[in-house]
């Protein structure tokens, strides 16, 4: 009689153990644990991290509330031996089993990446890789290297050319590569046969118009204008006279502290400076934006042949179709530059 009592209280025992271990897993694995009665919250896990970093960053972040429970059911998923890096969106009231998971797929959370003004490679991508896990040593690696280039049908003077400036979706721990093979689709959204059809009547082709866009994007910033600058050009391509943008040489020389081109400055010998050699420049000047690209493309028909900068300092340009209406122009250009002892 005692042992069937003693046999009695055992099973008693053993399932109210049983019932309390049941019921704390169920609670491990699917109660909320993840930022209790918080808003939604993004976590990065660095490269290299460890199993060690991620419990410490999620608690001192105050993103789980019981790290106890998250490291027991992690180690049983064996998430610790797994560790994914990357950018993870955690939502509010997430179970442990939800967050786990996610983390031990690499189910990450894409950034936005924007880029929409650049004067060369090297500041390109530095600003590329400012949203990805990558330095900007591996980018630029990649701008610069002449047989990826060629991969993408440009040479490493009109790579530039491939990067269309808006927000891209892109995971953080993609390559650099990766980043290019996305921007290449962009790319060639872009460039829509209507797109082509304008480019193949003024007779340029889209690298020639995205150069032509750098340097129109550099003479104004005022883009109601940028179609009547784009025509000058233009103009100065079909009748063979030299473009003589200012811009160019400000590039071929690589000071952009010059506000005003002098004649020494002309003399540079480079295939940008446009004083010096007709036709358009090796590549563009800048990463021209895309309304600088469709001032090009949709360029104001007209007769001008010269332009400078207002005296008046506005942002806009006089125009001219003669060069002593030019002269002009510039002579009292000039004579308000001296007057605020603007000499360089």
């Amino acid at each position: 009689m005692k042992n069937k009592n003693f046999v009695a209280v055992g099973l008693i025992i053993g399932s109210m153990l049983i019932s309390s271990f049941s019921f704390y897993f169920w609670q491990v694995i699917y109660t909320a644990n993840i930022l209790v009665d918080q808003e939604a919250r993004i976590f990065r896990i660095p490269p290299a991290s460890d199993f060690k970093y991620v419990q410490n960053a999620l608690y001192d972040e105050g993103i789980v509330n019981d790290l106890v429970s998250f490291s027991f059911l992690a180690k049983i998923k064996s998430y610790d031996q797994h560790i994914k890096p990357g950018i993870y969106k955690f939502r509010s009231d997430m179970s442990n089993n939800d967050a786990i998971n996610m983390l031990r797929a690499g189910d990450q959370t894409p950034i936005k990446l924007t880029f929409s003004t650049a004067r060369g490679l090297p500041e390109l991508a530095a600003k590329i890789a400012s949203y990805m896990e990558f330095d900007s040593l591996d980018m630029i690696s990649a701008l610069l290297d002449p047989e990826i280039a060629t991969t993408y049908g440009f040479t490493t003077e009109t790579f530039m050319c491939l990067f269309i400036p808006n927000t891209y979706e892109v995971y953080a721990t993609e390559t650099p590569i990766d980043i290019l093979n996305r921007i290449q689709v962009a790319y060639d959204n872009y460039w829509t046969k209507e797109r082509l059809e304008h480019a193949n009547k003024i007779g340029l082709s889209p690298i020639e118009v995205i150069t032509l866009a750098s340097i129109v994007d550099a003479e104004t910033n005022r883009m109601d204008e940028a179609p009547r600058v784009a025509g000058v050009y233009i103009n100065r391509l079909k009748k063979g006279i030299k473009l003589q943008a200012d811009p160019t040489l400000v590039f071929a020389l690589g000071d952009y502290s010059i506000k005003r081109v002098l004649l020494e400055h002309m003399k540079v010998d480079s295939p940008y400076n446009t004083y010096k050699y007709a036709g358009l420049p090796p590549g563009p000047i800048n990463l021209p934006a895309i309304a600088a690209i469709e001032a090009v493309l949709n360029f104001e028909t007209h007769n001008f042949l010269f332009f400078c900068a207002d005296a008046d300092f506005s942002g806009y340009h006089k125009f001219a179709k003669t060069l002593s209406e030019h002269n002009e122009n510039a002579r009292n250009l000039h004579n308000v530059l001296n007057k605020r002892k603007i000499f360089k």
